[in-house]
Formats: C-alpha cells, sequence, structure tokens
C-alpha cells in the first residue's frame, strides 16, 4: 500500500516516483531474465481487435473492474507501460493532480474502457488508472463497452502473439469448427493455418465427391474433425510420433504432407504409418 505521511501534496510526488522506480526496476529484470521486449508494452485495442475479429459489442454501463485486467489503449499512448508505470517524467504534472485529488478523498470518475474476454482497454483514464495502481488499490470504477471478437483473449496475451491470433482466426472463418473442437487446434507457425485450411477443405472436396451431396463450411469441417483428425491423431500418439516441442496439431499437418510425398496418398494406413515413421 501506498505510504501516507498526512501531505497529500508531498505524497503524490512520491507516487509519481515510485512508480517510475518500480518501471526502471522491471525493465532491469527483464533484461536479466532475457523476457521478450513486448511482455510489457500496453496493447493497442485497434490492433488486438483486428487480429480477433470484431463481433459485436454491448453497453455494460459502470462496473466495478480489476485493476490489473487493464492491459491496454485506444490511443496509442506511450507515457505508461502495460502495467500502467509511467515510461519518462511527461506525465508527472497531470499523475500528481490526480494522485494529490485521490490522497485528499476527492471522488474521481469512472474511467471508460473495453473489455474485449478477460482484458480492458481504456479509452479515458489512463492517469487515473496509474495513480491508482500506484497507490496499492485492487479495482476501479469504469464505464465498460463490452466488446465480442471471434477469437477470445486472456490476461497473458502480447503483441507477439497477434500475428498468430490472426492467422487462427482467419483458419477459423474457413473452418467453423465447434469451441470443444477448436480447442484443441493449434499450431506453433502461425503461417501453417493458412496450409491446415487448404488442407481441411481439400479433405472436405474429397468427401463431397465420394458422397455426392453438398456440404455446408461448419458440416465439412465437424466431419474432417470427427473422422479425419481425431483418429489420426490419435494414431501419432500411439506410435509416438508428436514430437516433445510440437503441437498435435503441428505432428498432424507435418506428418500429414509427409505422408502424401511418400505414399501419394491422402489415407492412413499401417503402411503409411510405417514409412512416415522411417522418414523422421
Amino acid at each position: 500500500m501506498a505510504r501516507d505521511t498526512g501531505f497529500p501534496a508531498q505524497d503524490a510526488q512520491d507516487d509519481f516516483l515510485r512508480a517510475r522506480r518500480r518501471r526502471m526496476l522491471a525493465r532491469l529484470s527483464a533484461l536479466l531474465r532475457l523476457e521478450p521486449g513486448d511482455v510489457e508494452v500496453m496493447l493497442s485495442f485497434d490492433e488486438v481487435i483486428d487480429a480477433l475479429g470484431h463481433a459485436g459489442e454491448r453497453d455494460l454501463g459502470v462496473r466495478s473492474i480489476a485493476l490489473d485486467s487493464i492491459a491496454g489503449t485506444v490511443d496509442r499512448r506511450k507515457e505508461f507501460d502495460r502495467q500502467f508505470r509511467p515510461t519518462s517524467s511527461r506525465a508527472r504534472v497531470r499523475f500528481e493532480r490526480i494522485a494529490e485529488a485521490a490522497r485528499r478523498g476527492a471522488s474521481l470518475p469512472p474511467i471508460d474502457v473495453y473489455r474485449v474476454g478477460e482484458l480492458h482497454f481504456v479509452r479515458d483514464g489512463h492517469h487515473r488508472v496509474a495513480v491508482a495502481r500506484s497507490q496499492g488499490r485492487d479495482t476501479i470504477d469504469a464505464h465498460v463497452v463490452e466488446v465480442t471478437t471471434r477469437l477470445g483473449a486472456d490476461r497473458s496475451l502480447t503483441l507477439a502473439d497477434l500475428p498468430c491470433k490472426s492467422h487462427e482466426r482467419l483458419f477459423h472463418e474457413r473452418v467453423p469448427l465447434p469451441p470443444d473442437a477448436r480447442a484443441r487446434i493449434a499450431l506453433t507457425d502461425p503461417i501453417e493455418y493458412g496450409t491446415l485450411a487448404e488442407g481441411v477443405e481439400a479433405w472436405g472436396f474429397r468427401l463431397v465427391q465420394q458422397d455426392e451431396r453438398y456440404l455446408d463450411r461448419p458440416q465439412a469441417a465437424l466431419r474432417w474433425f470427427e473422422e479425419e483428425y481425431v483418429p489420426v491423431v490419435a494414431i501419432l500418439h500411439e506410435a509416438d510420433l508428436v514430437g516433445r516441442r510440437e503441437t498435435e496439431t503441428d505432428a498432424y499437418l507435418r506428418l500429414s504432407g509427409k505422408r502424401y510425398r511418400i505414399m501419394r496418398t491422402q489415407e492412413w494406413s499401417d503402411e503409411a504409418i510405417e514409412r512416415v515413421r522411417r522418414e523422421r
């Protein structure tokens, strides 16, 4: 908790200096731990929505929200990091004015935020968030507009995740699976989502030719998952063909391509499995 000496103006100055020290110590700690540079970078609302896909929104009114769920901004501010610690002295005057008002017991208006999954993005009230965090508060009142997206967002989302999320979203638009099936599809290389989508679409086309009846995308996607993906992945696990550093979807895509190059077939058979094993 923030120290209170009974002198609001001086305590407000200490709030800012303490927040700046925490920012510098956090940067030093990240360097020593060799963490990626984007971990503490504030997320951009527009970039996140572009990656996850806008689906709709609704006004939730004023709510109390957790301060540690606020990880981004609408207007690309650079005065604060993801933890709303000041990155320079540019924010000092306004920060200290708000901090002093808060310490004197003034009633501050709710901030304005967008909610995306588990995250909140500030539309108005960046300095109020920074002051609240520096003074040790856990929650803040906010006027919340919830934005629904085609992919979810949890609190671990970083800038580096956005390209993968974008490719993943496009895959699920092309291959619309139900939620429980979607949860099993995960590729390490985001570019490979396009390759996988093409493979699923080709599988669906062959199925339409075989059954001689039309299937829409959701129907074809579900049949691919139930009739191709699930049983094949089970075989790959049983044959110990899923590597330690890859997901089951990585293994499925890698070995499917290798199977076709070796066997010139789209069918999984004992011979295909054995040939793929020998060619690992």
